[in-house]
């Protein structure tokens, strides 16, 4: 059943980011009177699910969920069709249109992406609020990652600065350090001493190259909240609520320190629990990935900062504005080795979504996906809008239009890079999923 409801606010969120998407461009086009022969969600390659013509135009749904597009007459586009190159241009086509036109054209699908990332992030501003939490909120701190306590770090640490500001949510320390350059920190350690850490320059680069993305985690105590069924802790016996003592002999009292212990551990694990108040003994292996299947109780409390419609046209703009900034800052990741084994297709995208159906969840993340298809469709590369724009620009610059021959190439090449690219990313999902 999770799997399904994942499913479906995967294909509600990317059939309507599609549509739209693809409207962004019908629009134009009609306005500048140039005929769109197609207008398909899902690719329609032998046979569509449905579609009917009205006027000049087929509406349809294809069977192949990768995507959507809106066939425009004249245009050298992804159905490669070229047998339009061979007649003299009429003045319906794309090709016959003023640069400008096209280039607007060509633009509307990722404006509109843009726009509802906006219009999306105004709305979940305006009838939800922000969640935050304070660095109080956080009554037992952080747990450090072992990697960050050589710069003064220390497991119960509360953050009160990033870069000698209050932060607004302090669990956004993380995104922070990766993707926005945090050159200080500073922190009350247990002992209620107050101090100021500087962080190295290439921070957020360390992190990817030790595969260190969360630093600090949350602390919370170490007792049951889920046991996961068929996991070797059900079979052992463990149960919701059980409070864990020790671990092979160590003790331990929050779930950092039991979850770096059952890392350590070699062979059977030795567990000391309470039980309704009694001690309790269970002995257990681990899977092979290291995990028991349990997860821990949180103890989070998050504040809610709600919004006038005013505000939440200020406030929802900016987190639209720092999910693009966000997003492209990160993409510089891809172009390493780690990268190219990072990158994940739809099983990864569906995943995002969480197991029970929450409206404020699906709208974050439609909006997420929005602004990241804007820009991906923005990147210069033949066969993505990015790369009709490059070539259109170029035109206009220079006051020459590319051999069609030359489009037509390199509409091939960008074709078989993008598949290539489909490939490696749903690769990827696949290997991690049978690798579990």
């Amino acid at each position: 059943m999770e799997i399904l409801i994942k499913a479906a606010q995967f294909v509600l969120s990317l059939s309507f980011l599609i549509v739209l998407h693809e409207l962004g461009h019908f629009i134009p086009a009609k306005l500048f009177k140039t005929r769109v022969e197609k207008f398909y969600l899902f690719f329609d390659y032998k046979f569509s699910i449905f579609k009917k013509k009205i006027g000049e135009t087929v509406y349809g749904i294809g069977w192949i969920p990768l995507g959507g597009y809106v066939k425009i007459s004249g245009m050298i586009d992804e159905s490669m069709d070229t047998e339009h190159l061979n007649k003299p241009a009429e003045p319906w086509e794309f090709r016959s249109k003023p640069a400008w036109q096209r280039l607007i054209i060509m633009l509307g699908g990722v404006i509109v992406n843009f726009i509802l990332g906006i219009l999306i992030y105004i709305m979940i501003t305006f009838v939800w609020g922000i969640d935050f939490v304070k660095p109080n909120d956080l009554k037992y701190g952080f747990s450090v990652h072992q990697t960050f306590k050589k710069y003064g770090f220390k497991d119960g640490d509360k953050i009160l600065k990033f870069d000698n500001t209050q932060p607004e949510n302090v669990l956004n320390i993380n995104k922070f350090l990766f993707l926005r350059n945090i050159s200080s920190l500073e922190v009350l350690h247990a002992d209620n001493k107050t101090e100021v850490i500087n962080l190295p320059k290439d921070v957020g680069n360390m992190m990817w190259e030790n595969g260190v993305l969360e630093p600090f985690t949350i602390r919370i105590p170490a007792v049951i909240d889920t046991v996961i069924p068929n996991s070797p802790a059900q079979k052992a016996g463990l149960l919701k609520k059980d409070k864990i003592l020790k671990i092979n002999n160590i003790p331990v009292q929050f779930w950092s320190e039991f979850t770096s212990e059952i890392i350590k551990s070699e062979g059977d694990i030795t567990l000391e629990i309470e039980r309704n108040s009694e001690p309790i003994h269970i002995t257990l292996k681990t899977n092979e990935n290291k995990k028991i299947g349990v997860a821990p109780v949180t103890t989070i409390t998050k504040n809610t900062k709600k919004y006038s419609f005013t505000e939440s046209i200020s406030k929802g703009s900016s987190l639209a504005y720092w999910t693009l900034k966000d997003y492209i800052t990160q993409f510089k990741y891809v172009f390493t080795k780690k990268g190219a084994t990072s990158i994940g297709g739809f099983i990864s995208i569906g995943n995002i979504f969480p197991s029970s159906w929450s409206w404020r969840s699906f709208w974050g993340i439609t909006a997420f996906l929005s602004i990241m298809l804007g820009f991906m469709n923005l990147l210069p590369i033949p066969a993505l809008d990015g790369g009709h724009v490059m070539f259109t620009l170029y035109e206009i610059i220079s006051g020459k239009k590319p051999n069609d021959k030359f489009l037509e190439y390199a509409q091939i090449t960008g074709f078989i890079l993008l598949i290539a690219l489909l490939l490696l990313a749903n690769g990827n999902d696949i290997v991690k999923l049978f690798s579990k």
